[in-house]
């Protein structure tokens, strides 16, 4: 009797994914456990699993195709001493084959009398990966197709062993630089060189590229998602913006003469997010509407402090959540927040990472960003913009100095977030970072 696979619960407030890429075929021999396909969802992208062992009888989504929680997706012949098919039958059930990595040429003899330095180098260790399935999100699989480099000879240099851009980037171009130079074509023409004091014939004009000037590309599920929450969240909210600039003189100096100690006793850098985080949660204490959410006619007011972190990836911007960051000192934050940094961008994030924060921190600065307004994350209604960090001419008492200044702005929502209360909130969290020894007793 066949077994259904199912798209799985996907966790808060998701009912619905996309097929990303079918990881087996039909008629392929699978595991239980073992993934079959990838699927895509608004927030992340995740596995579905065989629920036993068996052939891949039937595939009833393509990929691209939606699908919701529940909803059969493909049906399995149980039986784990099934073999796997052969012959011409066995191509037609799998369907076309990928295409094949194009075949490293081998590398051209050194020329004599050349010197060694002239040599290419000697391209990273590419022996393949023990343990089987490399691990890879599927922007870094389509990067890898694109190019034709197999997965399974690339060093994998992200968190966890995780394949990433770069070490795709950086094995296809050690694979170039190790291919022999093409020789010069000849002249088309055949014809012999110019006399003496003859004019140079002009060049015949380039060709147009017979490349397409547009390309359609259909949007990914959390692509569309972003779209349709920014939309969203600017039609839905009474959304206003109010903006003020920071000082970071004192932040800067405690965190030049500490970076080495703080390194060496925690494993990690002492970054400005953690002493932001900080200052913000002591802000949302002394002003709580800010760590709420509207509920039908009710305010939700929230007790606990969970900063969401907007990460930008190749697959679209997301918001992981540092939980519990009122409980936490300077270390244990940066650890979190690179940790959550790590996972999303190597695309290893869980739908529980993504759930539940409720006041949001986004960076512009780290792009270069000096001056933008942040859009909401629904259903929170506040979200503090950091930007880049600019020594600006200040009165200082009277006197003009260079000081490092940073431009930050709160969007909030007006309808229960009050305008004085965001510019005090601004302020307070102004005046933590100003003064250190405030923000570690308030903070």
């Amino acid at each position: 009797m066949a077994v259904e696979i199912a798209i799985p619960e996907l966790g808060e407030s998701v009912v619905e994914a996309t097929i990303g890429r079918w990881l087996k075929q039909v008629g392929d021999t699978v595991a239980a456990g073992e993934a079959v396909a990838e699927i895509e969802t608004d927030k992340v992208t995740m596995e579905v699993t065989a629920p036993a062992a068996g052939r891949l009888a039937s595939v009833r989504k393509q990929e691209g195709d939606s699908a919701g929680v529940g909803e059969v997706i493909a049906t399995l012949e149980p039986g784990s001493g099934v073999e796997a098919p052969h012959g011409e039958a066995a191509a037609a059930a799998a369907g076309p084959a990928p295409p094949a990595a194009s075949p490293q040429p081998p590398p051209s003899p050194p020329r004599a009398g050349a010197a060694a330095a002239s040599e290419p180098s000697a391209a990273p260790d590419t022996a393949p990966v023990a343990g089987g399935e490399v691990a890879a999100p599927p922007s870094v699989r389509r990067l890898a197709r694109s190019l034709g480099v197999d997965l399974g000879r690339v060093r994998p240099s992200g968190a966890h062993g995780v394949i990433t851009r770069d070490d795709v980037e950086a094995f296809a171009r050690s694979r170039s630089a190790q291919a022999p130079a093409a020789p010069q074509a000849p002249d088309a023409a055949g014809a012999p060189p110019a006399p003496a004091g003859a004019a140079a014939p002009v060049p015949p004009a380039p060709a147009r590229s017979a490349a397409p000037e547009e390309e359609r590309v259909r949007m990914s599920r959390r692509r569309l998602t972003i779209a349709r929450q920014l939309v969203a969240a600017q039609q839905t909210a009474a959304m206003l913006t109010t903006f003020n600039e920071v000082d970071l003189t004192a932040v800067n100096a405690l965190r030049r003469e500490r970076r080495e100690r703080f390194q060496e006793e925690y494993g990690v850098r002492l970054g400005l997010m953690s002493f932001f985080v900080t200052a913000v949660v002591g802000a949302l204490k002394r002003f709580p509407r800010l760590n709420a959410e509207i509920q039908g006619e009710e305010m939700v007011i929230k007790r606990h402090y969970d900063i969401g972190i907007a990460v930008a990836t190749d697959e679209g911007l997301v918001v992981p959540v540092l939980r519990g960051a009122d409980r936490m000192n300077l270390a244990e934050i940066e650890r979190g927040v690179a940790d959550l940094a790590a996972r999303a961008r190597n695309g290893t994030l869980t739908l529980a990472d993504l759930s539940g924060g409720t006041f949001t921190i986004t960076n512009g600065g780290v792009f270069g960003s000096l001056f933008s307004t942040p859009i909401l994350n629904p259903p929170q209604v506040g979200i503090l913009g950091m930007h880049a960090v600019q020594d600006r001419p200040v009165a200082v008492d009277g006197q003009v100095e260079i000081r490092p200044m940073m431009y930050v702005a709160l969007s909030y929502d007006h309808r229960i977030v009050d305008g004085s209360e965001a510019v005090r909130f601004l302020a307070t969290v102004k005046g933590m970072l100003e003064d250190p020894i405030r923000l570690l007793l308030e903070g």
